[in-house]
């Protein structure tokens, strides 16, 4: 075990970490909350995120989702039109208002389901896409289990209240990042503040979007059980953070609660980047091999997510049984790098073989081997 940097004067990048819950956290009046750094995946706040609970409009992401992965198969197109049911006509709760008997473009029902909250959008999409609301309600669970959301179950298109339609402030965030990295040429629709359909023009009610901190996304929710909800994604600089919270108890709380805790996310976490991609991070002994030592390389880039106040205590320690046995091969991981700072439990990055050793000959072999017994003695 080898000590290697302290303090950010000997930091210079490698491999994306994805470590704990910062150990201090922030006091919320959200039921549940989690608030996660997109880039290196560091959950920063986690009240309950794994509890189950009823998401409201926000399942609606979901819907979307299986949208957008029929778009990128080519199985559906923007200028499709479908069909509206006279179900999807009387669906209450939020509407986009469209007219029974009308076919209106996919594009169209995106944005209903997106700026407007449109239930009855959410119907004609799920009709025309399985055959009926609970085939597509189906389908939903199998691709949320698809793409790693573990505490998630569909029961409709909508988040209308239904028993065993659950998600978790996890899988939320979870599905958002999904949704960005997966679908970037549909993602712009959330950023969308208002939407028209029929002369009725309606603003989209995610209240970080006028509120000037780098929001792009994505939805709100809201019934009696739930609370007010919002799944939200925010931009500044070269971080995205992705929130989620629930039980709120009104719309302004929502608002002022969602704000504070992205804010306090940006203002209170950095990325710091340790080792670029290739870089050596040490030479490890070789034994019985036709070198005698072997670089130690971060096969790509680590960036590490910490309060900005620990930066400075952060320290990287290189850690393998050696000296390595020959042969070695190119890429191989043969140690790791052990990091650790204030904050953050210690986290543990893998270092790959930055060349191929072979094997030593037979009179290499036998003077390492004399060699290593005399020092031995020594």
């Amino acid at each position: 075990m080898k000590p290697l940097l302290s303090g950010l004067a000997l930091l210079a990048a490698a491999l994306l970490l994805v470590v704990p819950p910062a150990a201090a956290q922030i006091d919320t009046a959200a039921r549940e909350a989690y608030l996660v750094d997109a880039t290196t995946g560091t959950v920063l706040l986690d009240k309950d995120g794994d509890r189950p609970m009823p998401p409201a409009s926000m399942s609606k992401i979901m819907t979307a989702y299986a949208v957008f992965d029929r778009l990128s198969q080519g199985r559906l197109a923007l200028d499709d039109r479908l069909p509206v049911s006279e179900r999807a006509w009387r669906m209450g709760g939020s509407k986009m208002f469209v007219e029974v008997g009308n076919e209106i473009r996919v594009e169209d029902l995106l944005r209903g389901v997106i700026v407007q909250s449109g239930n009855d959008a959410c119907i004609v999409l799920a009709e025309a896409l399985s055959g009926s609301e609970a085939a597509f309600a189906d389908e939903l669970t199998r691709l949320g289990r698809e793409i790693g959301l573990r505490e998630s179950s569909f029961r409709n298109a909508t988040g209308w209240p239904a028993e065993g339609h659950l998600m978790s402030a996890r899988d939320l965030a979870h599905l958002a990042y999904r949704l960005i990295d997966d679908f970037p040429e549909y993602y712009h629709y959330y950023a969308e503040t208002e939407f028209t359909w029929h002369e009725i023009r309606q603003s989209n009610r995610n209240p970080l979007l006028y509120r000037n901190i780098g929001a792009d996304g994505l939805k709100t929710g809201h019934t009696e059980e739930a609370g007010y909800g919002l799944t939200a994604s925010a931009v500044q600089g070269d971080r995205r953070l992705i929130l989620v919270v629930t039980g709120l108890q009104s719309q302004r709380q929502r608002a002022e609660e969602a704000e504070r805790l992205m804010l306090w996310g940006f203002r209170e976490f950095g990325n710091f980047k340790l080792f670029e991609a290739g870089t050596v991070i040490e030479e490890a002994e070789v034994w019985l091999g036709s070198n005698a030592s072997v670089p130690l390389v971060a096969a790509e880039e680590v960036l590490v997510t910490l309060r900005h106040a620990a930066r400075d205590d952060i320290t990287a320690t290189v850690v393998y049984e050696g000296p390595l046995p020959a042969p070695i091969e190119a890429g191989q991981r043969v140690a790791t790098l052990r990091i650790q700072a204030p904050g953050i439990s210690v986290h543990e990055v893998p270092l790959v073989a930055g060349r191929s050793v072979a094997a030593a000959g037979p009179l290499g072999r036998i003077y390492q081997t004399a060699r290593h017994l005399i020092f031995e003695r020594d």
